[in-house]
């Protein structure tokens, strides 16, 4: 070819088409694709290793000595079968599975309030044992507006405006009879666990022996006189109030307030001290009284 001004051009043929990177290309493909599917194989191994790393970490109760109880829960009643070295905690743990009832919104009780911390063995819990269980889910507190801390709040400041209980006149004409001869022994400075008999022997207002059987299956409290037993639900029961009585600090004057004022109080004289934080618990909840 010659250029406009005269000189030759050395012309140039196109290269052919070169096939060979394109094999390797091809060739390197295959590799990566063989590296990420050796890869995949690997990871696919470690998740599988993993998971049952994770299997076998769960805690097993092979092996265990077990017991078998029955959970009582809004009139429903579950066959739980639990580790006999298992704390109240983990009872906890297993009502909630069971029933969805959070763990701290549950009042569990077997002979009392069941303690947290300690063994169901401790606690001495044998198979077929009927475990109350008192409680309401997040959607039942939330759907039910009631008023119980109010009248609490309401009645501790009309208490703290008075003269103590065991001066005022009502109250010292039943202690002035003075101490029952068949009421039940005290153990002042010492917390107890309800007994599994009535608390028997105290007097009531009018001077009249009295009983209180705390009935944990059915959630009552029976409140028996000579005449009549009267059963009270305890949820029904909206506040506790309780004094040592002057010169007898081994033994409490009690009343439960079944209404809105102090007429509606039921007093019992004559409490062992050793049963009034159980008393507490057993008919409130351990978070509601003060």
């Amino acid at each position: 070819m010659a250029a406009q001004d005269g000189s030759e051009v050395v012309g140039m043929e196109a290269d052919p088409v070169q096939k060979e990177p394109e094999v390797l290309c091809e060739a390197a493909g295959q590799g990566d694709a063989a590296k990420t599917e050796q890869a995949l194989h690997i990871d696919e191994e470690s998740t599988s290793t993993h998971a049952a790393t994770v299997s076998n970490g769960e805690e097993s109760d092979e092996g265990k000595e077990m017991v078998e109880v029955k959970i009582i829960w809004n009139k429903n009643k579950y066959d739980l079968k639990i580790p006999l070295d298992g704390t109240g905690a983990n009872l906890k743990e297993k009502i909630h599975s069971l029933t969805g009832l959070p763990p701290a919104m549950q009042k569990v009780m077997y002979k009392g309030l069941l303690p947290e911390d300690k063994t169901l063995r401790e606690i001495k819990v044998t198979n077929g044992a009927k475990i109350m269980v008192v409680g309401s889910t997040i959607n039942d507190v939330l759907a039910v507006n009631t008023p119980k801390e109010v009248i609490q709040q309401e009645v501790k400041a009309e208490e703290n405006k008075k003269e103590p209980l065991c001066r005022q006149k009502q109250h010292r004409k039943v202690l002035d009879k003075g101490k029952p001869d068949d009421v039940m022994p005290s153990v002042k400075g010492v917390k107890e666990r309800l007994p599994t008999v009535p608390l028997a022997g105290m007097y009531n207002k009018s001077g009249g022996k009295v009983r209180l059987t705390f009935k944990l299956e059915q959630d009552q409290l029976w409140i028996g006189t000579k005449e009549r037993t009267e059963k009270i639900p305890m949820g029904s029961i909206k506040n506790v109030v309780t004094e040592p009585i002057e010169g007898h600090e081994d033994y409490h004057m009690m009343a439960f307030q079944l209404g809105p004022t102090e007429a509606s109080q039921y007093w019992v004289y004559w409490v062992p001290a050793q049963f009034v934080d159980a008393i507490k618990d057993t008919v409130l909840g351990k978070w509601q009284y003060f």
